[in-house]
């Protein structure tokens, strides 16, 4: 399979990476346009608070739970087939929770949805790793890719609040319309591939299992920290058995003839660098848009649609990442673009710290664009380098890993963000400046996040620098050998 632009068939080409981002924009829209109409979802409904609340964690618990599996199946299974078949499924539990009547339908829908996501994201962007050769062209496709997904979870809240004001449930039934022209679309335009050899030693079932479990597990702890009042034993309880399941999966991978992770992928440096720097970035940045929409909302009174028109600026990094980024990235390497990133993040975040009772929007608007900004120079560059120097054959793992990663940390910057305000704001007498001061000290997580990111990211610089200093030696060994030069 290859989509490469060529003379002959760029048009084609570029056609195709339209619709793979497109899945990306479906993916980031419809996360962002349900957490607008939840409120409107639980009274329609009469919803509980913990009923409302597992209606969005249900989707980060499938997600999260199976893209490493779904990132490893792309590479066992097919991409074109796991792209093709998970697609189906997310339309199909997306029309069905617009029929929802009842709050667990809603919660089965999206984690179904959620674990159709989990399949098909990773496959949509190892199709286009594998079909770009490493470099500029991939870069750019990689850079063009993660803008439309920010695109998308910018332009989903607008379009959340638009839709509510219809009906909520058309927030359910747009995203069906969405899928279904993007899948006509791919079943045209994706190249057929052959069909994936069985593994000669079979397919790692009990890693599979375990990991899956392990994933689950871990991503369901994480999310209960978000609902305060539930039991804590069974918070820590469910964090602990993931841990053992993970110990238990490096067991079995290191004994499995075919392991579903081959743990030697996690002997390249700068993969693992940036997919802890992607969970920290991710973590600090929906972190902060989580409490700024809490203070837009609870404490200014502003309306859903208001506050995610207040946001939307923050979706500059849909222009920039495909505009600005790839520049950046060919003239000083992705690592310094990402570390770049991450000290603008710093300086967003560390500008709100102080927010007032009655910050004029002006006040806000300088912490909402630069927090826009370091996304598109941090999140493209950070997809870059967690599969460059990754084989063909497992970049599929590559993705799965990325986005496992991206997802826990959403996932870990929101229910910190959430202990920490929970925290601050008790015993206070609930009053509109003991509630700021709350979101004050929350606020310092996402700064917290980043500044270690940037400790992270730190370390590539220094990677980039001895390879330009191998690269340069290199080149000068060859000049001296063509000049006739001993050496």
């Amino acid at each position: 399979m290859s989509i490469i632009p060529t003379a002959r068939n760029s048009g084609r080409s570029w056609a195709l990476l339209l619709v793979l981002c497109g899945t990306i924009f479906l993916e980031g829209s419809d996360v962002a346009m349900l957490a607008v109409a939840v409120p409107t979802i639980r009274a329609d409904l009469g919803l509980t608070t913990g009923t409302a609340a597992w209606v969005m964690s249900g989707y980060v618990l499938g997600y999260a739970g199976f893209t490493l599996l779904g990132g490893r199946a792309a590479d066992l299974l097919g991409r074109r087939r796991m792209f093709l078949t998970w697609l189906g499924v997310f339309l199909v539990f997306s029309m069905l929770g617009g029929f929802a009547t009842d709050g667990w339908m809603l919660i089965v829908a999206r984690f179904v949805t959620g674990v159709a996501a989990a399949f098909m994201t990773p496959a949509a962007m190892s199709i286009i790793t594998t079909s770009y050769p490493e470099g500029p062209q991939r870069d750019k496709a990689l850079l063009v890719f993660a803008g439309v997904g920010a695109g998308g979870f910018s332009l989903g809240l607008v379009i959340g609040g638009l839709l509510t004001e219809l009906g909520w449930r058309w927030v359910f039934f747009a995203p069906v319309f969405l899928a279904g022209a993007i899948l006509l679309a791919a079943l045209r335009l994706l190249p057929a591939e052959a069909r994936p050899e069985p593994a000669q030693r079979g397919y790692d079932l009990v890693g599979a299992a375990s990991a899956a479990a392990a994933m689950l597990l871990l991503a369901y702890g994480i999310v209960r920290l978000e609902h305060r009042g539930e039991g804590l034993g069974l918070t820590l309880g469910a964090l602990v058995a993931g841990l053992v399941l993970v110990a238990a999966f490096i067991v079995i991978e290191r004994r499995a003839k075919a392991p579903l992770v081959r743990l030697g992928i996690f002997r390249k440096a700068a993969m693992v660098r940036a997919d802890l720097g992607a969970l920290l970035f991710l973590g600090a940045f929906f972190g902060f848009q989580f409490i700024v929409t809490l203070y837009l909302q609870e404490l200014r009174g502003w309306s859903s649609l208001q506050a995610a028109i207040a946001l939307i600026v923050m979706g500059c990094d849909a222009v920039l990442a495909p505009t600005l980024t790839p520049r950046l990235v060919n003239r000083y390497g992705s690592s310094r673009v990402i570390f770049g990133g991450f000290l603008l993040a710093i300086v967003a975040y560390g500008l709100f710290l102080p927010v007032g009772m009655d910050w004029s929007y002006a006040s806000m608007l300088p912490s909402l664009i630069i927090a826009g900004t370091a996304f598109a120079l941090a999140y493209g560059p950070l997809t870059i380098a967690a599969t460059d120097s990754v084989a063909k054959e497992e970049q599929g793992l590559a993705g799965g890993l990325l986005y496992t990663f991206t997802q826990f940390g959403s996932a870990v910057g929101i229910s910190a963000v959430t202990a920490v305000y929970g925290i601050a704001a008790a015993g206070t007498d609930g009053s509109p400046d003991a509630v700021l001061d709350a979101y004050r000290t929350a606020l310092v997580v996402p700064v917290v996040m980043v500044l270690l990111g940037a400790a992270v990211s730190a370390f590539g610089l220094r990677s980039t620098r001895n390879s330009s200093q191998r690269k340069n030696a290199a080149a000068a060994a060859r000049d001296e050998v063509n000049d006739g030069v001993p050496g």
